[in-house]
């Protein structure tokens, strides 16, 4: 894709100014957040699909989970776990923000790896992985099995800075997203794709 082309397309939905503002608090922090092309794609399957039950992986400063929020439901409730308290604090001052009552944001504090197990099989609708690179295959096994038939898993940062698509690139992270990738690909229990909006947005609907 020519770079003309690329910028054109994530710029093409602009982004509001609350979600600017937590980009901001997200870069101040060292969170990097979700570009505004994966942020409104996210805001689009969540849409979709209807989802009053999502579960993101890496809160940072609310970013990803605001463009999610405003593609659900207005009963949906959005579970965002994250390892830093300082995080979510700033993702809970961007939600409030936005005017998004407590009750539809459940903000968890802690390793998503312990966190996880204790959700319930099969009650959610969407889950958004982009936390640690290293433990992606970890997270996506218990995406799967969070998930509801029909659910959709979305995972950023799957063309991880252009270096999956370089088989001469052969370092662990890259290693560990282009094998996760071609897992996933070659799942027959999924429909799986891979969008090149942001860093890639691999998404795969749960047969």
């Amino acid at each position: 894709m020519r770079p003309g082309t690329w910028t054109y397309a994530e710029e093409f939905i602009p982004e509001p100014e609350l979600i600017e503002r937590a980009r901001v608090r997200g870069d101040e922090l060292g969170a990097v957040p979700v570009g505004t092309g994966t942020g409104a794609a996210l805001r689009m399957l969540a849409a979709a699909n209807h989802a009053r039950s999502v579960v993101e992986i890496g809160t940072g400063a609310g970013v990803s989970g605001l463009w999610l929020l405003s593609g659900m439901p207005a009963d949906g409730i959005l579970t965002t776990i994250d390892i830093s308290s300082e995080h979510q604090h700033a993702a809970k001052q961007a939600f409030a923000e936005a005017g998004y009552p407590p009750q539809r944001t459940r903000t968890i504090v802690g390793s998503a790896l312990s966190v996880l197990p204790r959700l319930t099989d099969g009650g959610y609708d969407l889950v958004l992985v982009d936390g640690e690179k290293t433990e992606y295959p970890a997270y996506v096994e218990q995406a799967l099995r969070l998930l509801r038939p029909g659910g959709v898993l979305a995972i950023d940062n799957m063309l991880w800075h252009d270096q999956v698509a370089d088989p001469a690139a052969r370092d662990d992270v890259t290693r560990i997203l282009r094998d996760l990738g071609k897992q996933l690909r070659d799942d027959d229990s999924l429909d799986t794709t891979l969008l090149p909006v942001g860093d890639g947005l691999l998404v795969a609907v749960k047969r």
